[in-house]
């Protein structure tokens, strides 16, 4: 399973917050960014269940407010 994980942080934060981002195991791209958010994380887990670890990981993270999860969707068979 893949998402992209929208993160908002404190102001002055997104570069650490990305860093901090990057040790947590299953987290493979952190980049601070510009517009309504202010890192975007991209994560790959086994399950829901480990996505969730995820996330409540990423949420303990210093300077981190809240977060938006787009789960990527398998391609379409048609």
């Amino acid at each position: 399973m893949q998402a992209y994980i929208l993160i908002s942080t404190d102001a002055g934060k997104p570069w650490k917050v990305a860093e901090s981002a990057l040790k947590i195991d299953g987290v493979k791209i952190a980049h601070a960014v510009t517009g309504p958010f202010d890192v975007v994380a991209f994560v790959e887990s086994t399950s829901i269940d480990e996505l969730g670890e995820l996330l409540e990981k990423i949420h303990a993270i210093n300077g981190v407010l809240k977060t938006q999860t787009a789960i990527s969707m398998p391609a379409r068979l048609e």
